[in-house]
């Protein structure tokens, strides 16, 4: 008689499908190498196929392991999601919560919704990971996350999203360049506008909102971060677009560069939560989401 399986065989080849190392996936387990390598082998022997190429430099799955990866990890997902609903059905504003937040949110929104989340959810539990949103998206899928908070709309799946609130964005200009209080869009010379480097969803959210979808800021000028784009502005680099939140939360403090807003548009976009449909603690994100909308406001 085979036997199905186990949760532990199963987190244990995902684990490996992460790192790509037996030592790195066994300390995530919480076990032994050996004990690790033991489960995997098992698993192996149980389904009577290879799932790793094992070698003494690399690690690599098999095209059925890469298979078998994708389907364990719906599967602990679901299991996850089942503790999840017992959890919520006992106290649905107590536990742990992994939140994911963007770069171009997390430095400037943090100090106003951590004292807040702490003040009214005092038995929440929150787990920060800064990353960009794909890679936010990619770990909510694979339940290494609980909810994202970035800018919508952002293509991530089968997830339920909760808009929160609206962020507008200014223009920044090198010094003595403008002596206009604000500026249009046509004002924007779209051979000098930067923006952050491919990968980063405020690029893209930044074009739409200015009504500049056909524009193509200067790729040899892009930077990795708000900061380091904004110093480029004040060497007299060229321009850029900035969320307000980054303004207004010091961003450009000891920068001289000149700060205006628009006449003819209102460009903003939308901050918000996402999260899996399956997961069963829509409750708790829901009353989260709630407590950032009222601090960010």
């Amino acid at each position: 008689m085979n036997f199905p399986p186990t949760l532990k065989q199963l987190r244990y080849l995902v684990a490996l499908s992460k790192s790509t190392h037996f030592g790195k996936a066994a300390e995530a387990c919480h076990v032994s190498q050996s004990t690790l390598s033991a489960g995997i082998q098992e698993l192996e022997s149980l389904l009577g196929a290879q799932l790793v190429e094992r070698t003494k430099r690399s690690v690599m799955f098999t095209a059925l392991g890469n298979e078998i990866v994708a389907r364990a990890q719906v599967i602990l997902n679901g299991v996850d999601d089942l503790t999840g609903l017992a959890a919520a059905a006992k106290d649905p504003l107590k536990g742990t919560v992994r939140l994911g937040i963007i770069p171009t949110i997390a430095p400037y929104i943090l100090h106003k919704i951590m004292p807040a989340l702490q003040h009214d959810l005092p038995n929440l539990e929150l787990q920060l990971r800064e990353d960009k949103s794909a890679d936010l998206c990619e770990l909510l899928r694979i339940g290494d996350l609980d909810l994202v908070l970035y800018a919508l709309p952002f293509a991530c799946g089968d997830v339920t999203e909760m808009p929160l609130f609206e962020d507008g964005f200014v223009a920044a200009f090198p010094p003595g360049t403008t002596s206009k209080p604000s500026i249009t869009a046509a004002d924007l010379d779209n051979s000098r506008l930067m923006l952050l480097e491919e990968g980063h969803c405020l690029r893209d959210h930044a074009l739409d909102a200015c009504q500049l979808m056909g524009s193509t800021a200067r790729r040899e000028l892009s930077g990795t971060s708000l900061p380091t784009i904004l110093q480029m502005v004040a060497a007299g680099r060229g321009t850029t677009l900035l969320p307000k939140m980054a303004v207004e939360a010091g961003l450009c403090e000891g920068i001289d560069v000149n700060i205006l807003p628009f006449s003819d548009i209102n460009p903003t976009r939308t901050i918000g939560l996402i999260w899996r449909k399956s997961n069963p603690r829509a409750e708790t994100f829901k009353a989260l989401g709630q407590v950032i909308q009222k601090a960010a406001g």
